[in-house]
C-alpha cells in the first residue's frame, strides 16, 4: 500500500504546520502529487479512504494557509498605499506653512547664508559646531560659549577655514557641548523655515524648505504662515 504525502505537520494543539522543503510547494504542485499518486498506485493493494481522505484534509489546510498568507499581504499592501496617500495629501497642505524639522543639513547658495539651529536641554558652556561638505571633511569649525538651555543659532558666513567662499551646495551639521562640568553632551539639531513644494520621490513625499529636501517624518511642529507674516 502507498504511503500517503506529508508536506503538513502538525503543532503541540494539532493546527497544520508546513514543513521542510514543502514550504516551498503551492496547492497545485501538491494536487498534482496527490493526482500522481492514484495514478501509479498499485490496483492490488489501493489507497484505503482512510488515507485518502488525510490527504484530502492536509491539501485543504495547505491551501487554506496559503489563501490566509495571500489575505495578510494583500490587507498589508493596501494599509502601506493607503498611508502613502494620506502622507502625499498632507504633505500638499504644508505648502506656503512655516515648518520645524529634525535635520541635520544646510544649504549654502550665493544668495542666502545658511542658519544653523540647535537645541541644547542643559547650560553648555561651549558648543562646537562642525561643517562638512558632500565628502565627509570638515571645512570649518563655530564655536559658542555660555549659552543657555533651549533653542539657539548661528549663521554661517559660507567660508572656510581660510576665509575663503565655499560653492553652493549641502552641507552637514556635527555639533557637541560640553557643559558646566565639563561632560560632553550633543544638541539637536533642527531646520525651521516655509514649505515652498513638495517632491515626490520612492512613492514618499519631500518638502522642499530652505533649498532643503525634508521627509514629512522629521517634521516636529507646524506654524500658521500667515499668523507669523502678522506679528
Amino acid at each position: 500500500m502507498m504511503g500517503i504525502i506529508s508536506p503538513i505537520a502538525t503543532d503541540t494543539n494539532g493546527n497544520p504546520v508546513l514543513t521542510g522543503s514543502m514550504q516551498a510547494l503551492g496547492k497545485d504542485d501538491f494536487l498534482q502529487l496527490l493526482v500522481a499518486q492514484l495514478t501509479h498506485q498499485d490496483p492490488l493493494e489501493p489507497m484505503d479512504d482512510t488515507q485518502f481522505i488525510a490527504e484530502l484534509a492536509q491539501f485543504s489546510s495547505l491551501e487554506q494557509l496559503q489563501n490566509m498568507n495571500e489575505s495578510i499581504n494583500n490587507s498589508l499592501a493596501w494599509d502601506y498605499l493607503q498611508m502613502q496617500t494620506i502622507n502625499n495629501t498632507m504633505a500638499t497642505s504644508l505648502i506656503g506653512r512655516d515648518i520645524k524639522a529634525t535635520f541635520n543639513n544646510i544649504y549654502l547658495d550665493e544668495e542666502n547664508l545658511p542658519k544653523i539651529n540647535y537645541s541644547t536641554t542643559d547650560f553648555a558652556s561651549e558648543v562646537k559646531i562642525d561643517i562638512l561638505n558632500m565628502d565627509g571633511t570638515v571645512v570649518r569649525t563655530l564655536t559658542q560659549e555660555d549659552i543657555e538651555a533651549g533653542s539657539n543659532s548661528i549663521v554661517w558666513d559660507g567660508k572656510d577655514m581660510n576665509g575663503n567662499r565655499l560653492e553652493s551646495g549641502y552641507y552637514t551639521i556635527s555639533i557637541s557641548a560640553t557643559d558646566s562640568s565639563g561632560e560632553s553632551f550633543t544638541p539637536s539639531t533642527f531646520v525651521e523655515g516655509r514649505v515652498t513644494g513638495v517632491l515626490y520621490r520612492d512613492g514618499a513625499a519631500y518638502l522642499q524648505v530652505n533649498g532643503l529636501e525634508i521627509a514629512l517624518a522629521e517634521v516636529t511642529a507646524i506654524k500658521d504662515a500667515s499668523l507669523e507674516d502678522e506679528g
